[in-house]
């Protein structure tokens, strides 16, 4: 198609989509009865928020689907103690809406669960879209209709619902993860998953707690709990490479500094490959001398960013002997603050390269192994054998316990989706399309399922970026195909084979030239048992993806098909 927007010029005529004369956006019709939309949106986080906003901009009449009873996506169910963002707080938020960044004020530099939650009900409020949204109910299953060209969701509420597009706004770590731990259900004890605390919170004064785990939910509950706990047993499958976050409140300038420069903001977010600035030396870490690079990481230390740390030379992520200096340095700063040096050596990651699993950010994580009620038991020495009533035997050791803490994580990215079932042209189901792992165009859209739009799905920068930076390009880019789909009158928008196979390559071959295939991380589905272990995520810079995302649409969406 010609880049002329003329070309894709549309009409306005609504019969196309095939409503009724019930136009009532919230009014449901009798049990079982399909009602009819022009799109249907899946989540209620970050992307479920804006995508609704923008879809009743254009005049769109829109259902969305929830199974929390409010907006959060994986804020509202991630309540555990210490829960917070790895994002600095001002820069975590939507950029899109003046009145937004004007009206609200963060308290911390990275804001914690309970402020974060609050946020995104402000922003939902603000933004008036809380009434399309259908809460406690979950999507069991989405079919194309081929010959209608329209998608048919059903709930686990009995709803049906049939609308021309359908925009999956799911996240990607909003699936928890639990291990098939032997024995896990005849332990008497209390169980919680951290992607799954209780909202009355729970107390463990005067208990004997486990955690299993050490990713970023580990690093975070870990501390608070062994606050509480009689004694906190914490195991740990692999170390952790972590940065203290130095969290403390905003200042006043530092809210006003933000606020009025955020158009420079906006154009740094667009302009690098995380959606923040950071400074990148121009020569080589290996090129500096041992007492140069250790100066360079100190400074850097002392910013309490990882993207400032893994980013300070360009060949930290490339070259594995690059990265050993800045992985040594993170084990140096586990040994000046935990005091005993064997202890020390078990928390100290050796077996993969800093930054292929995810840096995660703490407060006093380290420090909390000296207190006198804290144990580890690395499960490298001593692996885990089974759950018993009593408690965890591990290595010949029945350690026991009154409460366990699943801080196992997530099937992230690809998980969130295929919970559905979703099937498309032919009945083909996306589990089926996907059995040897996730194959997109743009991370956006998948051949043989029309009409269907991902956000931050498989193939796109996701999670290797400032995440909202990333929604907020995603958003916007299916809106204004939308936009021009119908202004155009089209029917049907539908990836090419060749090029989801073409850009499915192209992420694998760019993640072949860094260090991500080493970590065997949920970045590549190796914490799920079965699941194909390839690159999750577009390696190539949110600017750069942007930048083709943008050519697609100005060469009239080539590799899609419009009908």
């Amino acid at each position: 198609m010609s880049p002329d927007r003329t070309e894709i010029g549309m009409s306005t005529d609504r019969t196309e989509n095939g409503m009724g004369t019930d136009r009532t956006e919230n009014g449901m019709g009798t049990e079982n009865t399909a009602e009819e939309f022009d799109a249907i949106v899946v989540g209620a986080g970050f992307s479920g928020i804006y995508m609704v906003h923008r879809l009743r901009e254009m005049g769109l009449t829109v259902r969305a689907f929830e199974a929390a009873d409010g907006v959060g996506g994986t804020w509202f169910w991630n309540r555990y103690p210490g829960a917070r963002c790895d994002c600095i707080s001002m820069e975590y938020a939507y950029t899109f809406s003046p009145e937004l960044i004007e009206e609200w004020e963060w308290t911390e530099r990275y804001p914690a669960q309970p402020e974060i939650l609050r946020y995104l009900n402000f922003a939902a409020d603000r933004l008036d879209v809380k009434k399309h949204f259908r809460f406690r109910t979950r999507v069991d299953s989405a079919r194309f209709d081929d010959h209608t060209d329209r998608w048919t969701i059903t709930t686990d509420s009995g709803d049906v619902a049939v609308a021309k597009y359908f925009v999956t706004a799911v996240g990607c770590l909003s699936t928890s993860q639990t291990p098939d731990f032997p024995g896990l259900n005849n332990f008497r004890g209390a169980t919680y998953h951290t992607a799954d605390w209780p909202r009355e919170g729970v107390d463990f004064t005067g208990k004997r707690v486990g955690v299993i785990g050490t990713g970023s939910s580990g690093v975070q509950v870990i501390p608070l709990v062994a606050e509480q706990a009689e004694k906190l047993t914490v195991f740990q499958r692999t170390p952790a490479f972590s940065l203290d976050c130095g969290n403390r409140p905003l200042t006043e300038d530092e809210k006003r500094e933000f606020k009025e420069n955020i158009e420079t903001f906006k154009a740094t977010s667009k302009t690098t490959p995380s959606g923040q600035y950071t400074d990148t030396l121009e020569v080589g870490a290996l090129d500096h001398s041992p007492e140069e690079r250790w100066a360079v990481y100190e400074e850097r230390w002392n910013r309490h960013r990882a993207i400032d740390l893994i980013a300070a030379y360009p060949d930290l992520f490339t070259n594995r002997e690059a990265n050993e200096t800045i992985a040594e340095f993170f084990r140096s700063k586990i040994r000046a603050v935990v005091q005993d040096p064997e202890l020390a050596e078990h928390l100290s990651p050796r077996t993969y390269p800093l930054g292929a699993k995810r840096i995660t950010l703490d407060t006093n994580y380290f420090q909390t192994f000296n207190r006198e009620n804290v144990e580890l038991v690395s499960l490298r020495e001593a692996p885990l054998e089974e759950f018993t009533d009593k408690g965890i035997r591990a290595g010949g050791t029945e350690h026991e316990l009154d409460a366990v803490i699943l801080a196992t994580g997530f099937d992230a990215i690809t998980g969130p989706l295929l919970k559905m079932d979703i099937s498309g042209v032919g009945g083909e189901t996306l589990r089926e399309k996907w059995q040897d792992g996730p194959v997109t165009y743009l991370g956006i859209a998948v051949d043989g399922f029309p009409n269907m739009f991902m956000l931050t799905g498989p193939g796109s920068p996701n999670v290797l970026t400032n995440v909202v930076c990333a929604i907020e390009q995603h958003v916007e880019w299916t809106a204004d195909c939308i936009e021009r789909l119908e202004q155009r009158g089209a029917r049907r928008f539908e990836a090419l084979e060749p090029y989801t196979h073409d850009w499915t390559e192209l992420n694998n071959e760019l993640a072949k030239g860094t260090l991500y295939p080493e970590g065997n991380s949920w970045y590549t589905g190796a914490n799920v048992p079965g699941k194909p272990r390839v690159i999750m995520s577009y390696v190539g810079g949110l600017n750069t993806y942007r930048e083709i995302c943008d050519a697609v649409a100005a060469e009239g969406y080539r590799g899609f098909a419009i009908k």
